[in-house]
């Protein structure tokens, strides 16, 4: 110990000083860590977490595709703000995902539905049953005959009601009045066909025909 104290100088003790603190830098430099030089192999799993990662650090372009899932979105995460215009493709759609409560009111016009989108299977019975379906037009001629009276009968086919009707005079004799032009029913009470008629007046000679029409549709 005597012989240590002998030795011991400020310049010693500088020395030692000096040294320690060159071991000291050297030691830093070689943990010090260089561009890229940490791979993702060498982060542990779960060691980056939100806490870690700055305002906006994770952009679009780092985030694969479909590399977001349902399970990682938090409830109304997703809002309309942040889908850009034509973004949700019918692709991107499950099926009946899209239902009327999620629809507002008047979103889907008529430009919106192709045509014979809308099937009768579609419309309910209470608009059905007002629909005028495949309309006929019936008629029924008279011989042209110079007769006192003459009536007609343009009945629908089977399944079809009348809608309207009417009737017309022909002929060489113009001396004829109609007596009738109206529906014709069943017993119980549909309009089956349409009726005319007409008579001769018997102040002039000559034939004449009487034509009776009726417009029948699906109701």
């Amino acid at each position: 110990m005597t012989t240590l104290k002998r030795h011991l100088t400020a310049a010693n003790v500088l020395s030692c000083m000096a040294l320690f603190i060159a071991l000291g830098g050297t030691a830093y430099a070689a943990v010090k860590l260089k561009p890229n030089q940490v791979k993702a192999v060498n982060i542990a799993r779960q060691a980056v977490t939100n806490a870690k990662l700055k305002t906006q650090a994770v952009t679009s372009g780092k985030i694969k595709n479909g590399g977001v899932v349902n399970a990682d979105l938090g409830a109304g995460a997703v809002s309309s703000s942040k889908i850009t215009k034509e973004a949700v493709t019918n692709a991107a759609l499950a099926k009946k995902a899209v239902t009327e409560a999620k629809l507002g009111a008047e979103s889907v016009g008529t430009g919106k539905i192709d045509n014979e989108a809308i099937t009768s299977a579609k419309i309910s019975s209470a608009v059905w049953k007002q629909l005028v379906k495949n309309i006929t037009y019936v008629t029924v001629t008279s011989g042209p005959q110079e007769v006192g009276a003459k009536t007609m009968v343009a009945l629908c086919p089977s399944g079809k009601e009348a809608l309207g009707g009417g009737f017309r005079v022909t002929g060489v004799n113009d001396d004829v009045v109609a007596n009738e032009s109206a529906p014709e029913f069943n017993a119980a009470g549909s309009r089956i066909g349409w009726s005319a008629s007409a008579r001769d007046l018997e102040t002039k000679a000559g034939s004449w025909t009487l034509l009776a029409y009726a417009v029948c549709a699906e109701l």
